[in-house]
């Protein structure tokens, strides 16, 4: 079987390092902050190329948290992708906000510039650039939005560890970021946990208070935060394998360059589209087709396995009724029974990228390349 995803097989290829790295934090006791988060804080700030980094309980959180410092005002509208995970709208309807949605571009799937210029108002406050698959949003379009208009841009980097916009990393070009380190991240811990990326740090201040009870010492509480703490354990275990996040970065692109340059001749597909001016990390291979259905069925029975990421756009989600916006005009809304996320991953071996492209193109009466 060809997984989607093979976190035992990434396991077992740095056994010893994550086995020291869980033994260290157990020998210590050192569970609950201590020199491991420090020490992961760090080095992903320096990854990301970025001053600050708080660890905090996953990436969810991380944009709550984030919103939060921002201190926005009570019923502030911030737009958000229509196309993306709930978390990137959920976490503005928990800060008490509105979200109003914004269309993506048909070819790299991130938030549509000019759809954002039609959305914002006078009560628009900020902007989430979720980098959706691994690929950035046009960050100096969105910045230059920021400016004329005054607002925040909170860069939503769950997909997008070690991406980068003209050389520059995510999670360090917005006034602030957000990490997710779910297990199957690019770079993801064995259990939850997030983090928040900024330059600021006033705002990097702030989001460390929020996330431990309002607090910088034991038991001056300053106001009101809430628990939200990345733990040892996920901490040590991050910082052991950030070490080999490039060369997997590496390795999803190869694999990526191998999909577009074998299916590129099938019409019947959409394949996705890398803009000359990032680094994509392909956190998700995300092609369209009208056959989507069928064509995850003939993959699973050929044990190959497949995603659907997300199968209904966030407009249309029983939760975001009362925001009123679901337009059939939206490409977020008309595409989402198209999208289909083929395997990528380090875990993938040429052969098995040869099972999974013939087995495409077979599909699609292609001959076997």
């Amino acid at each position: 079987m060809i997984k989607f995803l093979d976190l035992q097989a990434q396991y077992q290829s740095i056994k010893p390092e994550i086995d020291r790295a869980i033994e260290r934090v157990i020998e210590k006791s050192a569970f609950i902050g201590g020199e491991y988060v420090s020490s992961f804080e760090k080095a992903f700030a320096e990854f990301c190329d970025v001053k600050h980094c708080v660890g905090v309980g996953n990436g969810t959180d991380a944009l709550e948290i984030a919103l939060e410092a921002l201190n926005l005002p009570p019923n502030s509208e911030v737009i958000v992708p229509a196309n993306s995970f709930v978390a990137s709208s959920e976490a503005v309807t928990r800060q008490g906000h509105r979200v109003v949605f914004a269309d993506c571009c048909p070819d790299t799937y991130v938030i549509s510039i000019e759809d954002v210029k039609k959305r914002i108002s006078s009560r628009t406050k900020a902007i989430i650039a979720v980098h959706l698959y691994g690929h950035p949003c046009d960050m100096d379009s969105l910045l230059e939005l920021a400016e004329t208009h005054d607002l925040y841009i909170v860069e939503d980097c769950a997909q997008a560890h070690g991406a980068e916009y003209k050389g520059k990393r995510v999670g360090s070009i917005g006034h602030i970021g957000a990490f997710s380190f779910y297990p199957g991240k690019n770079l993801g811990a064995y259990g939850d946990g997030g983090g928040v990326t900024t330059n600021n740090e006033d705002l990097s201040k702030k989001c460390r208070m929020i996330a431990n009870h309002g607090r910088i010492s034991k038991y001056d509480h300053e106001f009101e935060g809430r628990n939200s703490r990345l733990d040892g354990l996920q901490a040590s275990i991050l910082l052991a394998k950030l070490q080999f996040l490039p060369d997997w970065t590496e390795r999803r692109i190869a694999v990526a360059n191998y999909y577009l340059d074998a299916l590129g001749e099938i019409d019947a597909i959409k394949l996705p589209v890398r803009e000359s001016w990032v680094k994509q990390v392909y956190h998700l291979f995300v092609i369209r087709t009208d056959n989507r259905d069928k064509l995850a069925t003939y993959l699973d029975n050929n044990n190959i396995k497949t995603g659907v990421h997300y199968p209904k756009a966030l407009p249309k989600l029983e939760a975001y009724r009362y925001v009123n916006q679901y337009d059939e005009d939206l490409f977020a809304n008309r595409s989402d029974s198209t999208l289909l996320s083929l395997p990528i991953g380090e875990h993938l071996g040429d052969e098995d990228l040869n099972r999974v492209v013939n087995s495409v193109r077979k599909f699609f009466d292609f001959s076997s390349v």
